[in-house]
């Protein structure tokens, strides 16, 4: 696979901006956003090597499947940030520099998407790198979608282990009525 000169100027820039904003995270090994910071690169490297073949054969079925989860995709994380913003009220007392600022919640969140799934932010990123993965198929590709997954489900895990420290009891009982990422199923 021989790689172009944009291609790895668009990596490196992309991986420049991941890692300014997984700095925090990546001091501190163990923490939610250290597995997510390598799930995105991971998440980087489908979406650039699948972009040329991105509008081939619009009406095969893995297209069609690709683009619902790409929609799907692109609407959970913003409905997911406005919530947290709105409902969780993000304060800076809570001084953990691996959050990221909307992740600084004060309240629990526990309406509109997060009703049915504890990480509609972590379930987007899934679709996304599926939805980027299913363009075109590669064992390349497969080996980044199927880490980045296992790395997505893993932040999920250390996600819940913290919320657990800061919300206690009332996060365990959210977590009893709702899935992790995929509404009654998962």
């Amino acid at each position: 696979m021989l790689l172009s000169p944009a291609f790895v100027a668009a990596f490196l820039a992309g991986s420049a901006a991941l890692l300014h904003v997984s700095r925090g995270a990546l001091r501190q090994p163990g923490s939610h956003g250290f597995y997510r910071f390598f799930a995105w690169e991971c998440i980087l490297l489908l979406v650039l090597l699948n972009l040329p073949v991105w509008g081939d054969d619009p009406l095969a079925p893995h297209q069609l499947l690709s683009w619902v989860l790409l929609v799907a995709s692109a609407w959970l994380p913003v409905h997911a940030v406005r919530l947290l913003k709105r409902v969780g009220q993000p304060t800076e007392e809570r001084k953990d520099e691996a959050l990221l600022g909307f992740e600084k919640t004060s309240t629990l969140v526990t309406s509109g998407a997060f009703r049915y799934i504890r990480h509609p932010m972590y379930a987007a990123l899934i679709f996304l790198a599926w939805g980027a993965f299913l363009k075109q198929f590669s064992w390349f590709g497969l080996v980044l979608v199927l880490a980045a997954t296992v790395l997505l489900f893993i932040t999920a895990l250390r996600d819940e282990k913290e919320c657990l420290q800061h919300f206690g009891e009332a996060y365990r009982a959210y977590m009893r009525g709702t899935r992790r990422f995929i509404p009654f199923v998962l």
